[in-house]
């Protein structure tokens, strides 16, 4: 099992299609559930708000998918005791990385406009 530094993560549009975006995750509570986050404005926050259903697949930084996808469940998560976890998770996954975007994030006040999801699979993945 290869550890993976991204993911793409695809959400589902009004249309039926999928968009995949490249995304950081690092674990949650149990082998199937998962932690990103993104802009809140994103178009996968937005997509997450109408239809829950995700599918995620091993990939490259640039997005390049590499594995098989898995589906599962995405949800938007607004606790915050929720929130730091999944910061923290990420954090030590990441480290200096993930405290370097935070760094530039509170000097560009986007910091709070930021949005955690959860994402639980249907199966544990091969890739994390």
């Amino acid at each position: 099992m290869q550890k993976m530094n991204y993911i793409s993560l695809a959400t589902r549009k009004k249309s039926g299609a999928w968009v995949w975006t490249a995304v950081w995750f690092a674990p949650g509570n149990g082998s199937h559930r998962f932690y990103i986050f993104s802009a809140a404005d994103a178009g996968k926050v937005k997509r997450l708000r109408n239809f829950p259903d995700i599918q995620v697949a091993p990939c490259t930084s640039t997005g390049k998918i590499i594995g098989e996808a898995v589906s599962g469940l995405g949800q938007l998560v607004d606790d915050p005791s929720d929130c730091a976890r999944a910061y923290g998770a990420l954090r030590a996954k990441y480290g200096w990385q993930m405290r370097l975007l935070d760094f530039f994030s509170r000097l560009s006040g986007r910091i709070h406009r930021r949005q955690v999801i959860c994402i639980e699979l249907s199966e544990p993945p091969t890739c994390v």
